[in-house]
């Protein structure tokens, strides 16, 4: 009796995901395992039978400067644009649930905090497009662009946000992470809001000010939260087509300087037809991305046990 109920909800789990299963392994993994295959051809799009050439897209990877160019500035977003995001993100989160101390006996949020967190997350709910096109009307180069128009104000002469070499990729990393602020805001606050509001107001009462309220109790009790932001916003660093085709000079320029790989990969398939150079990109992308997570998930894993 006890086999044949265990049969019948085995029966019934498999049939309840067979779908699901079906779909993810057609529609995700399918795909993954064309690219790997058409990574290792010289497909140009057109040939039905491409030349199968082993590990050759690979090994001219080494020597692509501008694939190794897209590759360091992967690097830096890496390094600066979870850190900016999560320290700004962090900072507001603590304002509006905690900053305003403690009232009537509870810890409250900054006098109209419910306002300032629609203000905050509006810039997630634009399409990437639209803030493309708002940031170029912003960054413009001459006199009517928005910052240069101010700066022009104080007697500065206008500055070539996304035409230098040396400010168009910080200028670009800067709209990732205005847009990207507002999301981060409402997943820390949510972390926050999960912690018993006693804990806080135990030490507001033992004379923890703002600055031990927020260290050290605060991140070490949304610990997890900010791992969860950190993998996020690098997944995130691996990607940024968008925003860098629609604001960079000649589609990562100026001389290669915005590059990304997303980008280099989207140019090399569809603008020289070399769908198999392409691919070969894309599984580099597809290890790049994968080693990453589980290296973020593995040092903050230990970050959290040594607290």
């Amino acid at each position: 009796m006890l086999t044949s109920s265990k049969a019948r909800m085995y029966g019934f789990v498999v049939s309840f995901l067979a779908i699901p299963v079906a779909l993810y392994v057609v529609f995700v993994i399918g795909p993954y395992a064309q690219a790997f295959y058409i990574s290792l051809t010289n497909w140009r799009g057109i040939s039905a039978n491409p030349q199968f050439i082993g590990f050759e897209n690979f090994t001219r990877l080494f020597d692509d400067e501008v694939f190794w160019a897209a590759v360091r500035h992967h690097a830096l977003l890496l390094l600066a644009m979870p850190l900016i995001t999560i320290a700004i993100a962090l900072f507001f989160s603590f304002l509006l649930n905690l900053g305003g101390g403690s009232r009537g006996g509870r810890m409250t949020g900054v006098f109209g905090s419910k306002l300032y967190r629609v203000v905050y997350f509006f810039p997630q709910v634009l399409a990437v497009a639209v803030v493309g096109v708002l940031f170029q009307a912003i960054y413009r180069p001459d006199g009517t662009g928005v910052i240069n128009g101010l700066l022009g104000l104080v007697g500065i002469g206008p500055v070539g946000w996304l035409i230098e070499p040396d400010l168009a990729l910080w200028s670009i990393m800067g709209v990732i992470i205005w847009q990207s602020v507002g999301f981060y805001v409402v997943l820390f606050s949510a972390g926050m809001a999960a912690v018993p509001k006693d804990v806080f107001e135990a030490a507001a009462l033992d004379g923890a000010g703002r600055f031990r309220l927020f260290f050290s109790i605060t991140l070490p009790l949304i610990w997890d939260t900010i791992q969860v932001g950190w993998v996020y916003l690098g997944i995130a660093a691996f990607d940024c087509f968008a925003l860098v085709q629609v604001l960079s000079v000649d589609r990562g320029g100026p001389d290669n300087s915005t590059t990304v790989l997303p980008l280099e990969i989207w140019r090399t398939a569809f603008t020289f037809s070399k769908f198999g150079y392409a691919s070969a990109m894309g599984v580099a992308l597809f290890f790049l991305t994968i080693t990453f997570a589980a290296l973020s998930l593995r040092v903050t894993r230990r970050e959290r046990i040594e607290l």
